[in-house]
């Protein structure tokens, strides 16, 4: 038995065109002590990237494919990453060698280093209700006389679009110059892509714009019903997402959009003269309101100003009541917050990139 692990150092969020790093530690577990103990060998070991397609066929049409060859089903030495998954693999990277005829006696292990950049021209992580691109790195290994085993590790991809080059406008600076900083090593800096993107988002992030927002920071709103004629007696704010399938993709004609709520806010404000919402910004597209309104005004209660005794105000018991919704398209970016184990949507060692929600951003691509 071989024990393989693989360890991404910097956390499985990566931007399009910067590299990606991984240590894979191949382990004989078995003891030296143990009197069923030997030596295991195997024979070769690769890995690769390679991103899977994936479309609800109850909702998308795609074009029919001809038949694949599969040649790894007549074949046990040819590496197929997307072997066995759902989908199409629309990505894949060339396969490297990690080693060839490898012998680990009991207890004994060897890590290899794996480093690729990530394509720039791939298309974003996407989980959505229709279409779903998922990345993943593809560990292939083969003992003798023995099938290939696979260790598929998701990771996810940040795809920036309008990203400047060189990484912004000359006459701008993100922080006050660093004296002590060499000109070499900022160089270097600045051609880092993360760095770059960084570098970006706080410039885009940094200029307050009423319909810009970071991951998680709290989008907050105001509404002012003093001037009304007509009381608006309830609203609600939702935060929402919504997938368009293009024309020619759609299973059906005239399909509607796929919607998906985040987090609600709703408010009563009857004889209210101002109201604000709060609601946590999330990787959507869009604040969806609903106002509740009546259809004539309504009398306000009076109160005297000498009156001594309390007086309880009852409300109608019937008022005629008008619905109308109003959409409002925001835009959110990342923070460079790392996807780390304490996060609160962490559910393990064995989780998956897509149960944080720093990675939920690529929703909104």
């Amino acid at each position: 038995m071989i024990e393989v692990v693989a360890s991404m150092a910097r956390g499985p969020v990566f931007l399009a065109g910067e590299l990606m790093e991984c240590l894979i530690t191949f382990t004989n577990p078995m003891s030296h002590l143990s009197t069923s103990a030997s030596s295991e060998m195997l024979a070769w070991a690769s890995a690769q990237i390679h991103c899977q397609f994936h479309a609800s066929e109850s909702r998308v049409a795609l074009p029919t494919q001809g038949n694949k060859h599969d040649v790894q089903a007549e074949s046990n030495t040819v590496l197929i990453p997307s072997r066995g998954e759902r989908g199409q693999c629309v990505l894949d990277t060339p396969p490297k060698i990690l080693f060839c005829d490898l012998r680990l006696d009991p207890g004994e292990s060897k890590t290899y280093s794996y480093s690729e950049i990530v394509p720039i021209d791939g298309p974003p992580s996407y989980r959505g209700q229709a279409v779903k691109y998922v990345y993943k790195l593809t560990i292939g290994c083969q003992r003798v006389n023995s099938p290939i085993k696979l260790l598929r590790v998701p990771f996810r991809v940040l795809v920036l679009q309008g990203m400047p080059e060189p990484p912004f406008p000359q006459d701008e600076e993100v922080c006050p110059s660093n004296p002590f900083l060499e000109e070499e090593e900022a160089s270097r800096r600045d051609a880092r892509p993360l760095e770059r993107a960084l570098d970006m988002l706080m410039i885009t992030t940094s200029r307050r714009c009423p319909m810009v927002y970071r991951l998680g920071e709290d989008i907050v709103g105001t509404f002012n019903f003093s001037e009304g004629d007509i009381p608006c007696l309830q609203y609600s704010v939702s935060i929402q997402s919504e997938e368009e399938i293009q024309q020619q993709h759609q299973r059906r004609p005239g399909q509607i959009l796929s919607v998906t709520g985040h987090g609600r806010h709703m408010e009563s404000c009857l004889h209210t003269a101002s109201s604000h919402f709060s609601c946590p910004s999330r990787s959507t597209w869009r604040l969806h309101f609903e106002f509740v309104t009546a259809r004539e005004p309504i009398e306000p209660p009076t109160v005297l100003q000498n009156q001594s005794e309390v007086t309880v105000w009852t409300g109608a018991e019937h008022v005629d009541v008008d619905t109308f919704s109003w959409d409002l398209p925001i835009k959110v970016f990342p923070t460079n917050r790392p996807w780390h184990p304490t996060c609160p949507t962490f559910r393990g060692p064995t989780a998956s990139p897509f149960d944080c929600c720093v990675c939920d951003f690529l929703n909104s691509q």
